[in-house]
């Protein structure tokens, strides 16, 4: 229905951002909410997939057309719904999720909030060989990270990424568990979350 919505970001929370576009809030459900905090008040263009369902109607938003391609692909998957694909992408490295598919690597897809053992043969055999297109472009320095650019670690932003891990399906014991380490480095929320799931992931 919408191919996207340029506006200016007005919220960021864990779960979604709030587009202003023409005096009108839009709440997107992005993969990481947080990737936007340095954006606020500046505009953007976000690429949305508006699910319906009988008992839900929401925007989900992705800052490149082939996220939500790859989005897309993933809610044609039986027993992945939009929460799990939102998870998926969230760990900020579509390629090794491909290479997941493509190697029949069940063992690295079950690391996935939601994807148990027949969700992960069933997303083999759904997309194997049908997602080569969606892979350069996505994220390309997604991983990036410039530490130099922060100078202070508080805890308010580790609190924040705790929220958007919990909003993505991860268990409060399974946060506990990385936290300590993660805790000892000085990042941003955004960063946090990044590196949470990548050793949520291992």
């Amino acid at each position: 229905m919408f191919e996207y919505i340029k506006g200016t970001i007005d919220f960021v929370g864990p779960e979604y951002i709030v587009i202003d576009n023409q005096g009108i809030g839009y709440q997107v459900i992005t993969p990481n909410p947080f990737i936007f905090s340095k954006q606020l008040g500046t505009e953007v263009r976000i690429y949305t997939y508006h699910y319906v369902r009988e008992d839900i109607m929401a925007l989900y938003g992705f800052q490149a057309r082939q996220e939500k391609t790859l989005f897309t692909k993933l809610l044609n998957v039986s027993g992945i719904g939009p929460k799990g694909a939102l998870a998926i992408l969230a760990s900020g490295n579509p390629e090794q999720v491909i290479y997941a598919i493509e190697s029949e690597d069940e063992a690295f897809l079950i690391k996935f909030p939601g994807v148990g053992k027949k969700t992960a043969r069933q997303m083999i055999l759904d997309l194997k060989g049908k997602l080569q297109s969606v892979v350069p472009e996505i994220f390309p320095d997604l991983f990036t990270e410039d530490a130099s650019s922060f100078d202070r670690h508080t805890l308010a932003d580790w609190e924040e990424a705790s929220l958007a891990l919990k909003a993505l399906g991860y268990s409060e014991k399974e946060i506990r568990k990385i936290s300590p380490e993660l805790q000892k480095e000085k990042l941003t929320t955004d960063q946090y979350i990044k590196k949470a799931l990548q050793k949520l992931l291992r």
